[in-house]
């Protein structure tokens, strides 16, 4: 609400400011071409009377009568208050000329008059515009905001379940390491419940969480995984979408591990100044045919938040090497 607010303040100190630059571009066109500034002067006053009615009919319309008259589908009452605002801001005009022109100058005086509505008419024309214009892009961010909460509630879940599968099996074993692994698991949910609620978060807050989440992941490892995971940060103040890569550690996991053969999981994160370089490399295990739930929707999920938080400024590189490893490379220009 609040930045909506300082938007809103924002775009009434830009159109004043440009609509201040329209009244005073003939004065000083005047005074430039002239040097006279008292010339310059009445060509202000000039102008600030023929185009103050067209100026009013826009911020009126813009801030007023399209939201409250035509937004509503109250289309009559639009069309009866322009007609009002129209027609009083030009007798303002006639008023305030009229009478003190001479006759051969009041023919003329009615074709300006004719400008003017035409002015009045292309001014409601033009704050309808921007408003339909600023309408769709305010639906599009809310429909972005929704879709992007959507895709980051749907990681949650998923690594909660892996985690409390892992502790649930570490548990029959040893209890001292059980105890450990839940008090990782609640940095984790604490950090997901209280830390990933605002767009971006500091860096080195998601190193910390995902050095934890691949802690807790290697409890489901045997002695045939080899796990190494490396983080390479230069500054903790960088800022960056909260849990974009989990998807692809958990399918890393999910995916990378044999019982039967050595794997290899290799996972790092890397910063050269703006940019972000992930890299993912799992011995590539695929599923049984039969056994498909979940394929693909970790990256999928991944792929469209990128799509929508770093359109145009991110690569993505996904494929299976002559080595039979599973790689995936994301550079992102934070």
């Amino acid at each position: 609400m609040k930045k909506m607010q300082t938007k809103g303040i924002w775009l009434l100190v830009a159109q004043i400011l440009l609509l201040s630059l329209i009244m005073l571009s003939p004065a000083l066109i005047s005074y430039i071409s002239s040097g006279d500034s008292r010339l310059a002067m009445q060509s202000f006053w000039i102008t600030c009377i023929w185009l103050a009615p067209t100026m009013g009919v826009y911020l009126l319309n813009f801030y007023l009568c399209i939201p409250l008259l035509w937004f509503r589908h109250r289309f009559w009452q639009f069309g009866l208050t322009n007609v009002v605002l129209i027609t009083v801001g030009n007798l303002h005009l006639i008023n305030n000329n009229i009478s003190a022109m001479p006759d051969y100058a009041r023919a003329a005086f009615s074709s300006f008059m004719i400008i003017s509505f035409l002015l009045c008419l292309m001014a409601v024309g033009i704050a309808l515009s921007i408003r339909y214009m600023m309408r769709r892009s305010e639906r599009r961010q809310k429909e972005v905001e929704a879709e992007l909460a959507w895709l980051k509630n749907q990681i949650n879940p998923h690594f909660l379940f892996n985690t409390l599968n892992n502790i649930s099996s570490l548990a029959q074993i040893d209890g001292e390491e059980t105890q450990e692994a839940i008090m990782q698991l609640s940095d984790l949910l604490r950090y997901a419940m209280y830390e990933t609620n605002k767009p971006k978060v500091r860096l080195d807050g998601e190193v910390e969480f995902m050095r934890n989440y691949i802690e807790l992941m290697k409890l489901r490892c045997n002695e045939m995984t080899t796990v190494n995971a490396q983080f390479t940060v230069q500054s903790s103040q960088l800022e960056v979408a909260p849990l974009l890569f989990i998807s692809l550690i958990e399918n890393a996991f999910k995916h990378g591990m044999n019982s039967n053969a050595p794997a290899t999981i290799d996972i790092s994160l890397t910063q050269e100044g703006n940019t972000l370089v992930f890299l993912c490399d799992n011995t590539n295990n695929p599923k049984p045919t039969k056994d498909r739930s979940g394929s693909g929707i970790g990256l999928e999920n991944t792929r469209r938040r990128l799509d929508l938080l770093y359109a145009g400024r991110y690569t993505w590189e996904q494929k299976v090497t002559s080595e039979n490893i599973y790689h995936v490379k994301i550079t992102i220009c934070l």
